[in-house]
């Protein structure tokens, strides 16, 4: 329990490195490295200012609003409630803490020092979206430069990563370099970080507290497993809990943790647990409080299986019906585990869009990745989805173990008969941990991460696979990831940009990008460039201003 007027904990929700740094850093390794040539389908290179597509927005809006018109908004990715940042800050607050959260780090250095200023017990830093130390670190030299007493934790998934790769001096290795104070080691963690809080409140010995590890005279320690199983109908969110914060008009949120299958390229399962789900009274509550927020436009469940158990979506889809929220809506959806009453139910509740993890086109590298789906059963899904005016985002993997050009082929297939509105490929990333890293003899991989090679493809080959692939599909328009996932779509929407608008830039940024993949010559690159940003320019013009 807080001591009066007392911050207690300061939640930090994500820190993305700016773009033309982490470009930069890549370039380093080389720009054809597979690293480089991934990243490579999120960014365009208008002579030599190499802009991600929120950058480009941007850029274009700046061109759009030279006159004597009013300045137009600036996009920035991620600018909508961290749900990790705001679900631990609620958890907190329940338990009778004095929490805050920071929802973006570049961007609100300024309320963060403010915040240390006030001398709070801890720093807590999430790890959802990090695969490398460098963004956690720059946030602990940050906080330490502003505030050398404060102590720093951080859980999450890189923490869990790094305590399932490594052992004895590699995992003391991994963590010291991260520079915090204490890690929480725990798949959930948010009860392990209230029991920190509640220990340094007390000045107590951290070693009596589980699920942590922490450096004592140069050695790391960790203290004893005691697994969570933290209620998701007791910690649902309240959002009029944050009068303090502008929420916006977009909101993201979950109704389940864990996910009920068990893919073998994805590890997530192993760490998150048994599927637990919330019921749909729970899920009413917190769509309850959105709406009395007053100005939610748009729902964002980030469930990794929104749509399973089918009975219990459908009764979620009619009590969104029932209760008239008028909420636009996005989830990611497996059309494996649906059928046309639930598509039905979708669009009259307000679905405007799902993410489909579709993965590959071929029945032999479905049945590889232990997907539990059919090709047939996708191309139904999105035929009733298209039907029924939900957008659709397909997400494939190339390179996975078993790929070959053939089966690249199939997926090639699959997309021209599919047609999704919008879909990616990427590389198969080779990563530990994954049900598939131990079948290594088996499929005769080598490498980890983004450089391997296996029995019938290596790295490179796959590389080339996707940009074939990119070049030349012409019904489905690429969504880059960096900063711009199909997630970006509600948050454009509250900004006002149309669906219809949104496609008109995709697509005439897609021309931008597929000179880059292309490799077309400098001089007819520039002439390109120029009819292209004109059109982009003109669009950008009808995109509104801010307010």
């Amino acid at each position: 329990m807080s001591t009066a007027n007392r911050l207690d904990c300061v939640v930090i929700g994500y820190n993305e490195i700016p773009f033309e740094r982490y470009e930069s850093f890549l370039r380093n390794y080389g720009v054809d490295t597979e690293a480089y040539r991934d990243l490579k389908f999120s960014f365009v290179d208008l002579g030599g200012n190499k802009l991600d597509y929120v950058g480009l927005m941007n850029y274009l809006s700046g061109l759009a609003g030279r006159s004597s018109q009013p300045v137009k908004q600036e996009f920035r990715s991620g600018d909508i409630p961290n749900l990790a940042a705001v679900y631990l800050t609620n958890f907190l607050r329940q338990r009778g803490f004095e929490a805050r959260y920071i929802n973006l780090f570049q961007q609100e250095k300024d309320l963060l020092i403010e915040y240390l200023d006030q001398d709070p017990l801890c720093v807590a830093i999430t790890t959802t979206l990090y695969v490398v130390n460098a963004p956690v670190i720059e946030m602990v030299e940050f906080i330490r430069d502003h505030n050398s007493k404060v102590k720093i934790v951080v859980g999450g998934p890189l923490i869990a990563n790094h305590a399932r790769n490594n052992q004895g001096q590699a995992l003391q290795a991994a963590l010291d370099d991260i520079g915090a104070d204490i890690y929480v080691i725990e798949g959930q963690g948010e009860e392990t970080l209230s029991r920190i809080i509640d220990c340094l409140n007390r000045k107590g010995d951290l070693s009596e507290t589980p699920n942590i590890a922490f450096f004592q005279n140069g050695r790391l320690q960790r203290t004893g497993v005691v697994p969570e199983n933290n209620s998701l109908d007791g910690n649902y969110i309240d959002w009029g809990r944050f009068p303090d914060k502008d929420l916006g008009s977009t909101i993201q949120t979950r109704t389940a943790r864990s996910c009920a299958f068990n893919c073998s390229f994805c590890n997530y399962p192993v760490r998150a647990g048994k599927l637990t789900l919330a019921g749909v009274q729970t899920i009413e509550r917190e769509l309850d409080s959105m709406r009395e927020l007053g100005n939610v436009k748009n729902v964002v469940f980030i469930d990794d299986t929104f749509n399973v158990p089918l009975p219990r979506f459908k009764d979620i889809c009619k009590m969104i019906i029932k209760n008239d929220y008028r909420f636009n809506w996005f989830s990611y959806f497996r059309c494996s585990n649906s059928d046309e009453e639930a598509i039905e139910l979708m669009a009259r509740s307000g679905c405007q869009g799902v993410f489909l993890g579709i993965e590959s086109g071929s029945p032999e590298i479905l049945k590889n990745m232990n997907k539990a789906a059919t090709v047939e059963k996708y191309l139904d899904g999105v035929k009733l989805l298209r039907q029924h005016g939900i957008l659709t985002f397909g997400s494939f993997i190339i390179g996975f173990p078993g790929e070959t050009d053939a089966t690249v082929a199939e997926t090639s297939a699959f997309l021209r008969e599919a047609k999704p509105d919008y879909y990616r490929a990427q590389l198969w990333y080779c990563e530990p941990g994954t049900p598939i890293d131990s079948q290594r003899v088996k499929r005769q991989i080598n490498g980890e991460g983004f450089v391997w090679d296996h029995a019938t493809m290596d790295s490179l080959a796959a590389m080339d696979h996707i940009d074939r692939l990119f070049l030349t599909m012409k019904d489905s328009i690429w969504l880059p990831q960096w900063s711009f996932d199909f997630w970006i779509i509600p948050y454009l929407l509250s900004k006002g940009i149309t669906i219809e608008q949104f496609r008109e830039f995709m697509a005439l940024a897609h021309k931008l990008l597929a000179m880059e993949i292309a490799y077309v010559p400098e001089r007819e690159k520039s002439a390109r460039q120029q009819e292209y940003i004109l059109g982009l320019v003109r669009l950008a013009r009808e995109w509104p201003r801010s307010a």
